[in-house]
């Protein structure tokens, strides 16, 4: 197989890892394409839930034609017995001839036994190919494993003369296009968060309201220090359906809208600042966390330091006087941000910047 060829299936693969973003639970999503005598026998993305993993859905659509294939895989394969068998052994037993892996697994019950479990059974093994394009892909997979916080994306719509709004009152900053960008975004993410200002202003239902995916809305969570969340908002009302989690500030056991709040099926954390609240949801398994809240939400996440990625749609709007200031503009960003994506929806434009790690 030539360098391009390789490059090609891995690039594959790496698509087909996206196509269930938010929806594996705790764990990653995975592509895997099976490739023989040129052609793609087989290619799988993990399951909505996490479970099978994509090597072995691969592997069941190859069937035979996986004996003496080339496995590209996203992710070092599993090496360890969890609900399913390890996914270095299932390669194993298919008999393929070689795995190309783009990324290694942090995660220290593989951390490369994965590929030792390969290697010692004789199969060619390669690793890091187009590997900053699989961190990309993997990007919640790994802040969460290595960091023990979600990936946090920051999303904002600016008016063209740089406000997110007027208190009180809804302006629609951008249009239909724009705002269905946003469904799919939410559609991504394992979690998706407001404060109480966007809640008391909007009364939201934060869910996915895109035709064929109001299923894969993520949680939502509020941040409500003094658990003000009204028991009669659409939330509330909607929190057995689609999970809602109140993040507030300690309290006391007894507390009486905290009983009211989990009696409606709503969860709540106690976290003394956003990077505590960033280590507990890491904990329940939220890898990817979208932040859709306004300038005082978005401020508070840039102060810590907690943004990962920033998505600024601007639309041709002008707010005026009273408008509520964007703490951001798509000329003026953080140091360390980095444009690496533009795209125009009808009339509105929406930046993609990324944080460049320093190595």
């Amino acid at each position: 197989m030539s360098e391009a060829d390789d490059q090609r299936f891995m690039a594959a693969a790496l698509r087909l890892s996206r196509w269930h973003e938010g929806q594996t639970m705790t764990n990653p999503s995975v592509g895997c394409v099976l490739v023989r005598d040129g052609a793609i026998v087989g290619a799988a993305v993990t399951a909505r839930d996490g479970r099978p993993h994509a090597e072995a859905r691969a592997l069941a659509v190859a069937g035979e034609k996986a004996r003496g294939a080339t496995a590209y895989v996203t992710l070092e394969p599993c090496a360890h017995h969890g609900k399913t068998p390890p996914c270095a052994n299932a390669l194993v037993a298919a008999g393929v001839s070689r795995v190309v892996v783009s990324v290694a697994d942090p995660d220290p019950r593989v951390s490369g036994q994965g590929l030792k479990i390969l290697h010692d059974a004789g199969i060619a093994t390669e690793l890091g190919l187009m590997e900053d394009d699989g961190k990309r892909a993997l990007a919640g997979y790994l802040s969460r494993q290595i960091r023990h916080r979600p990936f946090v994306t920051l999303k904002l719509a600016v008016s063209a003369d740089g406000m997110l709004g007027r208190r009180g009152e809804e302006v629609l900053i951008t249009g239909p296009l724009a705002r269905a960008q946003v469904h799919v975004m939410r559609a991504e993410s394992d979690a998706i968060l407001v404060g109480m200002g966007t809640v008391r202003s909007d009364d939201p239902q934060l869910t996915v309201r895109l035709p064929e995916m109001s299923d894969r809305s993520p949680v939502r969570i509020i941040l409500d220090r003094r658990l003000e969340l009204p028991l009669d908002s659409l939330l509330v009302k909607s929190a057995r359906d689609v999970p809602v989690i109140v993040a507030c500030v300690p309290v006391s056991q007894e507390s009486e809208k905290r009983e009211k709040l989990l009696a409606a099926g709503v969860d709540v954390i106690e976290a003394g600042d956003l990077a505590a609240l960033l280590d507990q949801l890491a904990t329940r398994g939220i890898s990817l966390l979208f932040v859709e809240g306004g300038a005082t939400v978005g401020k508070a996440f840039l102060d810590a330091g907690l943004v990962d990625r920033i998505v600024l749609s601007q639309g041709p709007t002008m707010v005026g006087e009273g408008g509520l200031e964007s703490p951001l503009s798509p000329s003026d960003m953080p140091e360390g941000f980095q444009l690496v994506r533009e795209d125009t929806f009808g009339p509105d434009r929406s930046y993609d910047f990324q944080k460049i790690e320093q190595s």
